[in-house]
């Protein structure tokens, strides 16, 4: 591993490691990533055996446990999803964007440090024992179906993957497991549904949560396979019987295991339930309670904070169009009680995915706030979620930067995240 920084006063500029350095092995034990040099360095005492420039150096180091010695090191290779899923939202990117927007992740390491979302498919015993020897807990799986023959037709993987050997084994094994389907009409919901729900329930409490999102399809399919779309009239039927099969597969507590992700109340313009709906289980950055904690989150923030502004300032708020209705009726009334402030609300279009296909504010592109605000009167800036950035905080999905909407759109363009704070800050 390479390291890139060490910061200083730190127990490895104490040791006079360096950036380029790599380290090779713990006590004795190869070192392949970033957890595994967690894993194997929370003793004590440690070897650290250390590839300088031009010689190998061992270090017996005394330290606390949680000292990580200072050390920040390059990003892992990641490992590629092995599945061609019907419903993958990758392959319906249009051509000629940005190479890391084609790339599949299917990488275990990133779904227990970020949340990320894989199928297993890829994954052997070898790491399936590592996981449980360095109690990688939790991690987060997409299921989708279990049914073999329907895997095998939705995933396109070529063999049977062991899916639910594998569960047993993991939960077996203390390791948590938070499910998610990527529900597609026709293709596993129904039966298949319920079959999926009751096969992952079995390893209940240790598989802690499934949740079931709506498919999310784009204008750009091309020779890709047939999928209907969740209209409302579907999101309608749909939701009542989700809530029947939550019912029924309850872990033994009486805790929910069965989610439904915001957009289905979104779509159909029903009420979203309360915090207390999702319990202990913090999946909103799947888009499982991402609005009602937000909400939670602002009225607390409201009333803790009793914003003013000293001066009249005008703002332009915009997001998607899927929670339009929402922050008309729930968020736009809330800023009435604060002196000074005018709030323009715009939703924007998705004219680079589909208008109708995609509604979220998360996959919102730059072309599409510049030709939509552009020859409006926004006042004196212009705030959007954050998660119309990269990872990186830099770019949108179309490689515009804030400061290159701005100046297209002639007002300051700024991001916020969920906090109530953040977005008070900007009004200032």
């Amino acid at each position: 591993m390479k390291i890139l920084s060490v910061s200083e006063n730190s127990t490895g500029a104490l040791l006079g490691l360096k950036p380029g350095d790599r380290i090779e092995a713990i006590d004795g034990s190869r070192v392949r990533d970033i957890i595994d040099y967690r894993f194997k360095s929370s003793d004590e005492n440690i070897v650290l055996r250390v590839r300088h420039k031009d010689h190998i150096e061992e270090y017996d180091i005394d330290k606390d446990y949680d000292d990580d010695l200072g050390l920040e090191f390059e990003d892992f290779r990641i490992r590629k999803c092995a599945n061609d899923c019907i419903f993958c939202f990758v392959d319906q990117n249009p051509p000629g964007m940005r190479d890391a927007l084609y790339f599949r992740d299917g990488d275990f390491r990133l779904s227990f440090l970020h949340g990320h979302y894989i199928t297993m498919t890829n994954m052997g015993w070898k790491e399936l024992k590592r996981i449980v020897d360095q109690r990688l807990t939790p991690l987060y799986i997409s299921v989708h179906v279990t049914q073999p023959d329907k895997r095998l037709e939705m995933f396109l993987y070529g063999k049977d993957d062991n899916l639910l050997r594998k569960f047993e084994y993991l939960t077996e094994n203390g390791i948590g497991l938070h499910s998610q389907v990527v529900l597609c009409p026709d293709w596993n919901d129904g039966l298949f549904l319920e079959k999926t729900i009751a096969d992952i329930h079995q390893f209940s409490p240790i598989a802690r949560t499934l949740s079931i999102v709506p498919v999310g399809l784009t204008k750009h399919r091309e020779n890709l396979p047939f999928i209907a779309p969740i209209t409302v009239e579907y999101a309608e039927k749909f939701i009542p019987v989700a809530q029947s099969l939550d019912k029924k597969y309850r872990l033994k507590d009486g805790r929910r295991f069965v989610f439904l992700s915001d957009e289905w109340f979104l779509v159909t313009g029903q009420d979203l339930p309360g915090v207390e709906y999702y319990e202990d289980s913090d999946l909103s950055e799947n888009g499982v309670g991402q609005v009602p904690f937000f909400w939670e989150q602002w009225q607390a923030g409201m009333a803790d904070l009793n914003p003013k502004l000293d001066e009249p300032k005008t703002v332009t708020v915009c997001t998607g169009t899927l929670v339009e209705n929402w922050f008309r009726s729930h968020w736009l009334p809330t800023l009435d009680s604060i002196d000074n402030l005018n709030i323009n609300y715009i939703p924007i279009q998705n004219d680079f995915y589909g208008k109708d296909e995609v509604t979220v504010s998360g996959l919102l592109v730059g072309q599409d706030i510049v030709s939509q605000l552009s020859g409006k009167d926004l006042g004196d800036k212009v705030i959007f979620s954050d998660r119309i950035l990269s990872e990186t905080g830099t770019v949108t999905l179309d490689d515009m930067s804030l400061k290159q909407i701005s100046s297209a759109i002639g007002t300051p363009v700024v991001v916020t995240d969920d906090k109530p704070i953040s977005f008070f800050k900007h009004l200032n």
